[in-house]
Protein backbone atom coordinates (compact mmCIF):
# COMPACT_ATOMS: atom_id res chain seq x y z
CA UNK A 1 0.00 0.00 0.00
CA UNK A 2 2.66 2.61 0.70
CA UNK A 3 4.53 1.36 -1.75
CA UNK A 4 1.19 2.70 -4.58
CA UNK A 5 1.75 5.83 -2.66
CA UNK A 6 4.69 6.49 -3.59
CA UNK A 7 4.42 5.80 -6.83
CA UNK A 8 1.31 7.72 -7.37
CA UNK A 9 2.85 10.99 -5.71
CA UNK A 10 6.36 10.29 -7.72
CA UNK A 11 3.82 10.13 -11.06
CA UNK A 12 1.96 12.91 -10.10
CA UNK A 13 5.25 15.08 -8.82
CA UNK A 14 6.92 13.94 -12.52
CA UNK A 15 3.86 15.02 -14.20
CA UNK A 16 4.03 18.66 -12.50
CA UNK A 17 8.13 19.11 -13.12
CA UNK A 18 7.41 17.82 -16.81
CA UNK A 19 4.34 20.44 -16.46
CA UNK A 20 6.96 23.46 -15.10
CA UNK A 21 9.50 22.72 -17.59
CA UNK A 22 6.68 22.71 -20.63
CA UNK A 23 5.96 26.04 -19.82
CA UNK A 24 9.32 27.67 -19.24
CA UNK A 25 10.72 26.52 -22.70
CA UNK A 26 7.65 27.48 -24.39
CA UNK A 27 7.67 31.01 -22.65
CA UNK A 28 11.52 31.60 -22.90
CA UNK A 29 10.99 31.57 -26.73
CA UNK A 30 9.29 34.97 -27.05
CA UNK A 31 12.25 36.12 -24.87
CA UNK A 32 15.30 37.55 -25.59
CA UNK A 33 18.19 39.80 -23.98
CA UNK A 34 20.01 39.42 -27.31
CA UNK A 35 18.77 43.22 -29.64
CA UNK A 36 20.16 41.53 -32.92
CA UNK A 37 17.32 39.29 -32.48
CA UNK A 38 14.67 41.76 -32.16
CA UNK A 39 12.24 43.04 -34.84
CA UNK A 40 14.37 46.02 -37.16
CA UNK A 41 12.05 48.27 -38.45
CA UNK A 42 12.17 49.11 -42.33
CA UNK A 43 10.54 51.03 -45.37
CA UNK A 44 7.64 48.42 -45.64
CA UNK A 45 6.39 48.87 -42.38
CA UNK A 46 5.33 52.53 -42.18
CA UNK A 47 1.71 53.28 -42.22
CA UNK A 48 -0.87 56.40 -42.23
CA UNK A 49 0.16 56.63 -38.12
CA UNK A 50 4.00 55.64 -38.24
CA UNK A 51 6.88 56.89 -39.81
CA UNK A 52 9.82 54.73 -39.96
CA UNK A 53 11.65 57.49 -37.82
CA UNK A 54 9.13 56.95 -35.31
CA UNK A 55 9.54 53.06 -35.67
CA UNK A 56 13.29 53.18 -34.94
CA UNK A 57 12.90 55.68 -32.18
CA UNK A 58 10.75 53.06 -30.81
CA UNK A 59 13.17 50.26 -31.32
CA UNK A 60 15.57 52.43 -29.51
CA UNK A 61 13.69 53.42 -26.41
CA UNK A 62 12.39 49.78 -26.21
CA UNK A 63 15.79 48.56 -26.24
CA UNK A 64 17.08 51.12 -23.28
CA UNK A 65 14.56 50.78 -21.31
CA UNK A 66 12.87 47.55 -21.64
CA UNK A 67 15.58 45.26 -20.19
CA UNK A 68 16.39 47.15 -16.98
CA UNK A 69 13.31 45.34 -15.44
CA UNK A 70 13.47 42.12 -17.64
CA UNK A 71 14.54 40.47 -21.43
CA UNK A 72 12.96 41.66 -23.93
CA UNK A 73 9.85 40.58 -25.35
CA UNK A 74 9.86 39.89 -29.11
CA UNK A 75 6.93 42.34 -30.56
CA UNK A 76 5.44 39.35 -32.57
CA UNK A 77 5.09 37.76 -28.74
CA UNK A 78 1.55 40.16 -28.47
CA UNK A 79 -1.11 41.04 -30.76
CA UNK A 80 -1.33 44.61 -31.36
CA UNK A 81 -4.14 45.16 -29.54
CA UNK A 82 -2.29 43.27 -26.54
CA UNK A 83 0.37 45.65 -26.79
CA UNK A 84 -1.98 48.40 -26.35
CA UNK A 85 -2.37 47.13 -22.95
CA UNK A 86 0.62 46.27 -21.94
CA UNK A 87 2.46 49.01 -22.98
CA UNK A 88 0.47 51.91 -20.75
CA UNK A 89 1.13 49.68 -17.71
CA UNK A 90 4.86 48.97 -18.06
CA UNK A 91 6.04 52.75 -19.41
CA UNK A 92 4.63 54.41 -15.91
CA UNK A 93 6.72 51.55 -14.16
CA UNK A 94 9.82 52.56 -16.84
CA UNK A 95 8.97 56.41 -16.41
CA UNK A 96 8.72 56.84 -20.24
CA UNK A 97 7.23 60.15 -21.22
CA UNK A 98 4.20 60.34 -23.39
CA UNK A 99 6.05 60.51 -26.69
CA UNK A 100 8.29 57.78 -25.66
CA UNK A 101 5.34 55.48 -24.71
CA UNK A 102 3.60 56.13 -28.13
CA UNK A 103 7.01 55.42 -29.99
CA UNK A 104 7.84 52.28 -28.30
CA UNK A 105 3.49 51.56 -29.06
CA UNK A 106 4.17 51.90 -32.95
CA UNK A 107 7.26 49.80 -32.20
CA UNK A 108 5.97 46.67 -30.88
CA UNK A 109 2.71 46.94 -33.24
CA UNK A 110 4.35 47.79 -36.02
CA UNK A 111 2.45 50.32 -36.59
CA UNK A 112 -0.73 49.67 -36.40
Amino acid sequence: MKLRRFSARFVEGSIAITAILFLFVSCSKSLTNNTDSLYVPTTADITATATLANLQAGRTVFINNCSKCHNYYSPDTYSASSWKTIIPNMASRAGLSATQTTQVTLYVTRGK
